[in-house]
């Protein structure tokens, strides 16, 4: 078969077409009806034998059916077809080795766990419990269930930016590179000999900020925008009468430091996750606490006996947002609109109440302030196990669930799982990253939801219906099963209305991220995401399309006694291929199970290959096979805490691939970007979800110092990255799966700090100028001025059409560009070397987590916003500014002295100044602070780095030119002495 064809009524991929009489596979004799040979066989075997289109019985397997062209057997068709093992997730190929270790005869432990999922797996066909297929139905609502499919009703479509404003944006881009080559092609050959070296420091400068304009710019190329529906989730997967059919979500939530991450934002989190409108059997919520505080474990216990009122208050009245905190800070009248009394009564009840339980918890807070000698002591009078963070056991506490409290209406609530990982002094516990390979373990053995979604300690639910809209694209076939995370943007509170230092980022989540959806989808921020666990376990996505129809090209070959192609790849390259894939190899689907005798299931199940891939743990083990999730009804639930402990102890990752291609990603301070980048390299596709209401908000660092920080721990991570084996540059090549301009996403990503270098050399070089009356630049001809002034125009015109087709605002974009000057010059320069310290000498820099406010705290006034903590980050862009002024000053001081053609060669080296100084005002604002005072600090700071640069400019004078001898002595002569 060639590819082709209608497209797979369940799976959405081309049927195929023959190559010999061009016609597409066919399922129905009757109507044609579009049906792969994978899922027709799928039909099949589920004994679903009838076409739903027309009621026709399918071509029956037993039979010879005249197919157009020829006479072919439809059973050895599908045999044929499903040999290559080219469908989703239909085929699994272990290799002859680990089968060969293995002995072959099976463990009769796993052979007993096989017949426990089979018969799992049939009750729940049964039941119909299985949301990935739809229950057999008498065949009148098959027909109506098929025709309603019919009407096209997709979970989800994606809304393409109008051609109009892409096709404008598009040519501007081309526009203005070819302005740009222009351009070079005038500063590199007319150079400024007077001033040699500031002109070749300049251009190469220029050149570096091109080459990152143009990764920068290539990935927005074809942006997108998406669209889910809703209603028809819920009419699809939760019909009237029967059970739920939607997909269980596992929600992790991490936090370290009780005092720098308070516990009532933490708090607030959870109660915006226990009370989201998704069913409440399948939502489970994880914390994590990697600082093994007493203060978190007893704001949980706290938190889970008022989510007993909050939870069923917050669904009857579909109170937005869930979070308590900052439902009630919602300046909005909750009288009008004629507003039933009784909900009038609830909310101020709930309001007393909530304000009781933020008394208990800052009690708590106010208790933890200062540690007894002795260490906490828990209520029974025995220590607390996590006195020590650095050494300590784990501990697994479930306050809430399927067995625990239920609400004051008596329903049953969600699951609420306090964690705390061991640690032990000599492992390394890799921060945030283990943490959450933690929660991944913890969850599947108790839990083991088919997603998870996880979020900051400050990242509260802001929208209750968040997870549906993740679930219209993860649920939707028609988009495709190789979707491995739905990522949310992020959206924040508390931040002044300008925005002073780009905290929102909004120019990144509205128009980076708009243009990678278009690619292969957004790239992992770290929060507000949802994950098919499946490809967390480092899975391959199904087949792409083209692979599907190179296997039923090779298949169909065979049907018409056609010898197949020999593969074009040497050994060699089967072999590499073979060992990228060895651990894609291990999935298969628990419905292939039934139909292999003992020996070729104990061949399958290959115990030794999962051990060294996943740990010594056999009840996770089982759930990595098991796609749709759950856990067995029959299992005692304490023996599943001791093995949930057991996955947490700090030696479980040893010698397995946990953190190298299971998981969260070591090796950087940004795991979540490295996490992102290994999916998408093994083929997986993402999905960038922006709905009407924010689906989550968050806090960020509003004063100067803690968000410089924060940038820095950002580009610090990056140039981990890029100096690892992971680098986009070279890693990811071999499989072919990585899109090129996801690629040079990538790149961008990870090289956008070693900009600091340049950035801070031209910041510096207008002062050079004003201080020397030197210029980068000769005397301007007419064609030069052209293309400088073409030049000018492309950016301008760029950042216009672009705005234009995100929607983002001109204050917005002008935050943005500010902040990355400064950013730029401070934060990122220190991470560049940083890195190099780490990655060449070994110096680690210690992680330092950002503190966050309290909920509250902020308001209107916003104090934080003023408040300077002294850091050295803050003394280069202050000693930039600084110099830049005195240069300012000093060249108008010279036109003045200079007389009127002085003015003319002072206009450019002015404007180039005042550049620089424009770009980092908010930093001056940020500095001068409420009281219009520059902390002393940061002035001797920066007035002693100035001196020194003046003293060894008058030392060593580098950029002027060196005076002719012979004319000194010439001009001495005309003197008479």
């Amino acid at each position: 078969m060639e590819s082709g064809g209608p497209p797979c009524r369940c799976c959405a991929r081309p049927v195929g077409v023959s190559s010999v009489c061009g016609v597409a596979f066919s399922a129905c004799p009757g109507c044609d009806y579009s049906l792969c040979p994978t899922c027709l066989e799928d039909e099949l075997r589920g004994g679903r034998e009838i076409c739903p289109r027309c009621n026709t019985p399918y071509y029956n397997s037993s039979e010879n059916h005249e197919v157009p062209g020829e006479r072919l057997t439809m059973g050895s068709h599908l045999d044929d077809y499903l040999g290559d093992g080219a469908h989703v997730r239909s085929s699994s190929s272990l290799s002859e080795v680990e089968s060969e270790t293995d002995g072959g005869s099976g463990n009769p432990l796993w052979k007993n766990r096989v017949e426990g999922w089979r018969e799992k797996k049939n009750k729940k066909k049964n039941n119909g419990s299985n949301y990935k297929k739809e229950t057999q139905a008498p065949s009148e609502q098959q027909i109506v269930d098929s025709q309603s499919a019919e009407d096209g009703e997709p979970l989800s479509r994606a809304v393409p930016i109008s051609r109009n404003k892409l096709t404008a944006y598009r040519a501007m881009i081309i526009v203005r590179l070819v302005v740009l080559l222009l351009f070079f092609n005038y500063r590199i050959t007319h150079p400024v000999d007077s001033s040699y070296g500031l002109w070749l420091t300049s251009v190469i400068c220029e050149i570096w900020f091109a080459i990152s304009w143009v990764l920068d710019q290539f990935p927005k190329w074809s942006p997108i925008t998406r669209e889910a529906y809703i209603e028809r989730l819920s009419s699809r997967y939760e019909k009237e009468g029967e059970a739920s059919e939607l997909a269980a979500v596992d929600f992790f939530v991490s936090t370290v430091d009780p005092l720098k991450e308070p516990p009532l934002i933490t708090a607030n989190t959870v109660l915006s996750i226990l009370s989201v409108d998704y069913p409440v059997e399948k939502v489970s919520c994880y914390v994590s606490d990697d600082g093994s505080a007493m203060l978190t474990f007893e704001t949980l216990s706290e938190t889970a006996e008022f989510a007993r009122k909050w939870v069923p208050f917050c669904k009857k009245y579909s109170i937005e947002p869930r979070a308590p905190e900052f439902y009630f800070l919602q300046k909005i009248d909750y009288l009008k609109d004629k507003v039933h009394p009784s909900f009038v009564k609830e909310r101020r009840a709930m309001k007393r109440d909530y304000e009781e339980y933020k008394v208990r918890i800052n009690a708590l807070v106010a208790k933890a302030q200062k540690t007894p000698d002795e260490g906490w002591m828990m209520p029974d009078g025995t220590p607390w196990p996590g006195n020590n963070p650095r050494d300590h056991p784990g501990m697994i506490q479930v306050f809430l669930g399927h067995s625990g409290a239920h609400d004051i209406e008596g329903k049953e609530l969600p699951r609420l799982v306090y964690v705390s990982r061991e640690k032990r002094p000599g492992y390394q516990h890799h921060k945030k990253a283990g943490a959450m390979n933690a929660l991944v373990r913890v969850s599947a053995v108790l839990t083991n939801a088919p997603y998870i979604l996880n979020l900051d300690c400050d990242h509260y639910v802001n929208n209750s219906k968040a997870v549906r809209e993740a679930m219209c694209f993860m649920m939707d076939p028609t988009v495709g099963a190789d979707i491995c995370y739905v990522q949310f943007p992020q959206r924040f509170d508390g931040i002044d209305r300008s925005d002073r230092y780009a905290n929102r980022n909004v120019v990144f989540f509205d128009v980076n991220m708009k243009g990678l959806d278009g690619i292969q989808g957004p790239v992992y921020v770290g929060t507000g995401c949802v994950f098919f666990r499946q490809a967390l376990y480092g899975y391959g996505p199904p087949p792409p399309p083209s692979a599907l129809s190179a296997a039923s090209s090779r298949s169909c070959c065979r049907l018409w006694c056609r010898p197949p192609k020999k593969d074009p790849r040497d050994q060699k390259e089967i072999y590499r291929d073979s060992l990228r894939e060895d651990l894609s190899s291990a999935i298969f689907n628990l419905r292939e199970i039934d139909n292999y005798d003992e020996h070729e299931r104990s061949l399958l199940i290959s115990r030794l290959s999962f051990e060294k891939t996943f740990g010594l743990s056999p009840a996770f083990i089982e759930s990595t096979l098991m796609e749709a999730g759950g856990v067995a009804e029959s299992v005692d639930p304490s023996t599943l805490i001791r093995e949930a402990i057991h996955v947490i102890s700090c030696g479980y990752e040893a010698k397995t691939e946990w953190g190298k291609e299971i998981g969260w990603i070591y090796g950087s301070v940004t795991e979540d970007i490295l996490t992102g980048f290994k999916m998408h390299c093994r083929g997986w596709r993402s999905i960038y979800c922006m709905p009407a209401r924010p689906a989550f908000k968050g806090s960020a660092p509003i004063n100067l110092s803690d968000r410089l920080h924060q940038v820095l721990r950002w580009a610090l991570g990056s140039v981990e990255i890029f100096l690892s084996r992971h680098c986009p540059l070279w890693y990811g090549f071999a499989g072919g799966r990585l899109r090129w301009l996801q690629r040079v996403a990538y790149i961008s990503t990870v090289v956008y700090p070693f900009t600091s270098l340049p950035l801070v050399a031209y910041c510096a070089l207008p002062a050079i100028c004003l201080l020397t009356g030197k210029f980068i630049i000769p005397t301007l001809s007419n064609l030069a001025g052209v293309w400088f002034l073409g030049l000018f125009v492309s950016i301008v015109m760029t950042t216009v059409l672009e705005l234009r087709w995100s929607g983002v605002g001109i204050e917005d974009w002008w935050r943005n560009e500010q902040f990355w000057v400064i950013g730029g010059v401070s934060a990122h320069l220190f991470a560049v070397f940083q890195g190099l310290l780490k990655v060449l000498a070994g110096v680690d820099t210690s992680f330092t987590v950002t503190a966050k406010a309290a909920a509250g705290d902020g308001g209107s006034e916003l104090g934080e916003l003023y408040a300077v903590k002294w850091t050295t980050l803050l003394v280069p862009p202050t000693t930039l500014l600084v110099v830049n002024l005195v240069g300012v000053a000093a060249g108008f001081s010279g036109a003045v002295n200079g007389g009127y053609e002085a003015w003319g060669p002072l206009l450019g080296k002015m404007f180039f100044a005042m550049w620089v100084v424009v770009h980092l005002y908010p930093f001056l604002k940020g500095l001068l602070g409420r009281q219009n005072r520059i902390p002393t600090v940061v002035v001797l700071w920066s007035l002693l780095l100035a001196s020194l640069l003046s003293v060894l400019w008058v030392k060593l004078d580098a950029f002027l030119a060196q005076r002719d001898p012979s004319a000194a002595a010439q001009s001495c002569i005309s003197f008479d002495c």
